[in-house]
């Protein structure tokens, strides 16, 4: 059913004066009910009001309540600001008599409630092990230099790694994430930037890049290892996924080079198999949030199919290696899972759940990544090569796979919740 649309602001939101009461000092018991019932029987010359905004937090117990009231209007006419603004500090000082906090009033254009808003909001998520000062400092200037504006910051998660989120206003995507680029680089901190709203919690869909993203290394230079040809096939990959090679040519390169290889060497490769930290954590803590979650991978289906299954993924697609009288021929089978083919693959697997795209998201490292990355609501460079960081959405260098959780905005209590 689609939202009803915005109503129409009351002509007392627009016409009655309003104020910002900020209510501040160590957290306490009664405090915002003490604050309320105040504003509820307000008596004396304060008209009736009503509640605009609300915004509170506690920070390592200090307490910052905000509230944003507007005069309804009175029998006699039109409320005079004035008069408002000055029977809201009477209310205020016996509000901070009564609860021992300090209750700041603030007309509407000194508190910014007038002004014009500019554009939708973004989070800025910070993360590292640790987070530097000189991350937050810098990310903060950065957002300044552009005239955005910091509204609120909370933390995410303080394991695997720290992480922060900043909501900032009065700033575009694109602006922030060349603004927050170089404080990211510097730093050593990781920076993402996402819009504010409904979109960013409605992801319902993830597809993991294999090698280099859901398992350490990459398969193909580990059968190579076993060919005897390590250095050559590692040459080629390495050119592969920096872009510098058509990524189909290059595997079909690197296969020639595993020709005679026993099958059962796939298994070996595969039992050896090692997962990036935090892969489990993931892909359990998506799947118990209603995700379905899945691998697009540029390898081999003898190695990723049974990696499906031992996870739980839902679905999975990669190439597939001939094998003729026991041994690899060299060649492949069917059609190449390449850059374009991820990108379509992501497509169908979305279109199998009836996901639209924009709820998706794609994780992946290397070039071959690039289209998937694209197409994807969100796709995520994971410790990727810097050809790909600079085209994705946004950038993990963090050794943890889990840490996307927190660039899609969910919590650590909300991660243990989900076990």
């Amino acid at each position: 059913m689609p939202l009803d649309p915005a109503p129409r602001p009351s002509p007392s939101a627009v016409c009655a004066p309003r104020a910002l009461l900020t209510v501040s000092g160590g957290d306490r018991r009664g405090v915002t009910a003490r604050l309320f019932a105040a504003l509820a029987a307000p008596g004396g010359d304060l008209p009736p009001v009503e509640v605009v905004d609300v915004e509170q937090v506690v920070v390592h117990g200090q307490l910052v309540l905000g509230v944003v009231v507007g005069a309804l209007p009175a029998e006699g006419g039109p409320v005079e600001e004035n008069r408002f603004l000055a029977a809201l500090e009477r209310l205020a000082a016996e509000v901070a008599e009564a609860t021992g906090m300090r209750v700041q009033v603030e007309s509407a254009a000194d508190a910014g409630l007038d002004a014009a808003p500019e554009g939708r909001p973004h989070h800025v998520i910070l993360l590292g092990r640790p987070v530097p000062p000189e991350a937050v400092a810098g990310a903060a200037s950065a957002i300044a230099g552009i005239g955005g504006n910091i509204e609120a910051i909370r933390r995410l998660s303080d394991y695997p790694v720290t992480s922060f989120e900043l909501t900032v206003s009065g700033a575009e995507a694109t602006e922030l994430r060349i603004a927050l680029a170089s404080v990211a680089s510097t730093s050593g901190a990781d920076i993402a930037v996402e819009q504010v709203g409904l979109a960013r919690r409605s992801k319902r869909l993830i597809v993991l890049d294999v090698d280099s993203t859901l398992v350490r290394g990459e398969v193909i230079d580990e059968l190579a290892a076993r060919a005897g040809r390590a250095a050559e096939v590692a040459k080629i990959t390495a050119a592969a996924m920096n872009g510098e090679l058509d990524f189909a040519q290059s595997l079909r390169a690197r296969v020639a080079a595993l020709e005679g290889l026993p099958v059962e060497v796939l298994d070996e490769v595969r039992e050896a198999l090692v997962l990036t930290p935090g892969a489990r954590t993931l892909i359990r803590t998506l799947k118990r949030l209603g995700f379905r979650c899945g691998i697009v991978s540029g390898g081999f289906t003898q190695i990723t199919d049974p990696l499906a299954e031992q996870l739980g993924l839902d679905f999975a697609a990669a190439n597939t290696l001939e094998v003729a009288d026991g041994r690899l021929t060299g060649g492949l089978v069917g059609e190449i899972v390449d850059r374009a083919g991820k990108a379509r693959a992501l497509a169908r697997f979305a279109a199998r759940y009836g996901i639209p795209l924009d709820q998706t998201v794609a994780v992946g490292d290397g070039a071959n990544d690039l289209d998937m990355l694209g197409v994807a609501g969100l796709g995520i460079a994971f410790n990727a090569k810097p050809y790909v960081r600079e085209q994705a959405h946004t950038a993990l260098n963090q050794p943890y796979l889990d840490a996307v959780l927190q660039v899609l905005g969910f919590t650590r209590d909300e991660v243990l919740d989900a076990v």
